[in-house]
């Protein structure tokens, strides 16, 4: 009777799955027969053992042949019945698509033509929305990038308008330190580097502090060496 335990029964169906197989290759050597064997275990699992010198299916013709029945006509007639559905539909769509593009239009209904109407102006309405979502997505992108170009834009024109007051140097100021960052730019076929101090309450260069002609500014300037 069955095994009600389930790791017994499996236990017991791997060992004489085995038991089994081995019986069938014995017979295959020993006596040069043809054996197939498939097994479907309750967990739907496929075990299967055939003889090297044969295949399934060969074994599966010499059945047929052997009993006089056919296995696959069943099999056939569905695959036929179903590759006529598909072909039809494929005729179906290919109608439609030429119905969409103004052909075979002769034969159709009255209703069948209002469908069709309706059915191209449902299509086109998702195409605009569709885009129009493209080309507004694209204008955002570009107004994103005007105002980036308009705001470097103001900066170099900040930039220059500052250089053009004093065009002997060019300040890049930096409040992290107590000296500001700077750039040095030709004067007079030399190079000039401009230094401006801020002071703090910790300590106090006044040796640093120049006129310059900055009218009272802090900013000392010093040639470089060529």
């Amino acid at each position: 009777k069955r095994i009600e335990n389930q790791t017994n029964r499996q236990v017991t169906y791997s060992k004489r799955r085995n038991g089994l197989f081995k019986k069938a290759h014995e017979l295959t050597v020993l006596c040069d027969a043809k054996v197939s064997i498939i097994m479907i275990s309750s967990t739907q699992k496929l075990h299967e053992y055939i003889s090297p010198s044969t295949t399934t299916k060969q074994v599966f013709d010499q059945y047929q042949k052997a009993v006089g029945v056919d296995l696959w006509q069943t099999s056939y007639q569905k695959m036929q019945e179903h590759l006529k559905k598909l072909k039809e539909v494929n005729r179906n769509l290919k109608r439609e698509i030429r119905q969409r593009m103004g052909e075979c239009l002769n034969d159709m209904s009255y209703e069948h033509m209002v469908n069709l109407i309706e059915d191209i102006d449902n299509s086109l309405r998702v195409i605009r929305e569709r885009k129009y979502k493209v080309i507004t997505s694209q204008i955002e992108t570009g107004k994103k990038k005007l105002r980036n170009v308009e705001e470097i834009h103001k900066k170099l024109v900040f930039e220059y308008d500052a250089r053009h007051e004093d065009p002997h140097y060019g300040l890049v100021e930096n409040e992290a330190v107590d000296y500001h960052s700077v750039l040095g730019f030709p004067n007079n076929g030399s190079r000039t580097i401009a230094l401006r101090y801020v002071p703090n309450h910790h300590h106090h260069h006044p040796s640093l502090h120049g006129g310059g002609g900055c009218g009272g500014s802090d900013l000392t300037t010093f040639a470089l060496l060529e």
